[in-house]
Order: C-alpha cells, then sequence, then structure tokens
C-alpha cells in the first residue's frame, strides 16, 4: 500500500471517517485523514455520476499526498421524485445547508406521497487511486423508503427517514454495529477490500 502501510480516506466527514475505520479494520492499513496530514484540499463534485465525483477526489488527494487514497460519493435516489437528490444529495438544499435543512426539503417534497410510493435506496462508490493514477472503482447500495418523520439519533445525513421494513427502524436507530453490516458503503467497502489486499500487496 505504501512503505508505511498507510491508506488516506479522502473526507473531513468525521462520522463517514470513523464508519470506515470500523469497516476496513483487519486489512492491517493505518487509516489516515488529510487533517492527520495537514492536507487541505478541496476537490469540486462536479461530475454527473457518483464514480466520477470519487474517482476525481481519489486521485487528487492521492497525488497531494504520495498515499494510495480511499474516496467515495453517495447519495439518496427516492423513485418518486425522479431519483432526486442523486448525485447532489450533499448539496440539495443549497450551500451551506446542514442535514436538519436536506431532510427538510426532501420530505416537504415527498408531502402526500402515500408509504407505498417512497421507496428509495442508498448508493455508494468507492473510487481506490494510486499516486502513479492507477484508478479502481467499486458500488453498493440499501434499498428502503423514506420515512414520514426523522427517528433515531446514530448515523448522519439523511439516516433519521431512510427507513428498513424488514428491521422495522430508520437506518439511524439501528446501532452501529448493524448499520455497518447492511449499509451502502459498508457493501462498497467490502467490495473494495479485496482491490486495497492486492494494492497492499504491490506496496
Amino acid at each position: 500500500m505504501s512503505e508505511r502501510g498507510e491508506l488516506l480516506l479522502a473526507t473531513s466527514n468525521k462520522g463517514k471517517i470513523q464508519e470506515y475505520r470500523a469497516l476496513l479494520r483487519g486489512l492491517g492499513l493505518e487509516i489516515r485523514s488529510p487533517a492527520q496530514l495537514g492536507l487541505h484540499l478541496h476537490v469540486a463534485e462536479g461530475e454527473p455520476t457518483y464514480a466520477g465525483n470519487a474517482a476525481a477526489k481519489a486521485l487528487a488527494f492521492a497525488r497531494a499526498s504520495g498515499l494510495v487514497t480511499l474516496a467515495d460519493d453517495s447519495g439518496l435516489e427516492v423513485a418518486a421524485l425522479g431519483g432526486e437528490p442523486g448525485v447532489r444529495s450533499s448539496r440539495y438544499a443549497g450551500p451551506g445547508a446542514g442535514d436538519g435543512e436536506r431532510i427538510d426539503l426532501l420530505l416537504g417534497r415527498l408531502r402526500g406521497v402515500p408509504p407505498d410510493e417512497r421507496a428509495a435506496r442508498f448508493v455508494c462508490v468507492i473510487a481506490v487511486a494510486t499516486p502513479a493514477g492507477e484508478v479502481l472503482t467499486v458500488e453498493g447500495e440499501c434499498r428502503g423508503v423514506i420515512a414520514e418523520a426523522p427517528r433515531g439519533e446514530h448515523g448522519f445525513g439523511y439516516d433519521p427517514v431512510f427507513y428498513l421494513p424488514e428491521y422495522g427502524k430508520t437506518m439511524a436507530e439501528l446501532p452501529p454495529e448493524m448499520k455497518n453490516r447492511i449499509s451502502h458503503r459498508a457493501r462498497a467497502a467490502r467490495a473494495a477490500r479485496p482491490l486495497l489486499r492486492r494494492l497492499a500487496r504491490q506496496g
């Protein structure tokens, strides 16, 4: 992976960093954040696809740090809204808006939509990039429905309104260890583990 066995996560989201530390446990890698390296890099998420945004972030951070880098782009797709907010999930309510404002906007647009028409899915694409320019991507998804009101204290983003019928809970009501088994990010991370092992052997 590198001389020091390090993997950089191209995110400043503390919740996401915590999740990845758990999801990638056992690979024998030291997970690093940009803040730990004093790396302050902004990469515009202007691509029309999750894979494009993830790859752009991973490659920029890999070249800036000299470390193999993992980046992701994820989003919520709601069938009744034609797949919105999609790749714009984190920017849905405009610049500077928080999770609560994005959830409020989403629920407002779904007002009056019955439960059986509120199907949704979370999508996560992970890109792993080397400083030399190699980029590999994998994808994971999790299907559910949009609840009529937020519930739960765990997680972040749209987790409080993403309801999982088979568990009778929103993503934010699940304990973190359960979320880390079934979430879109967990499924993408499982798919990424063989890639990371291969790159580690090359490093």
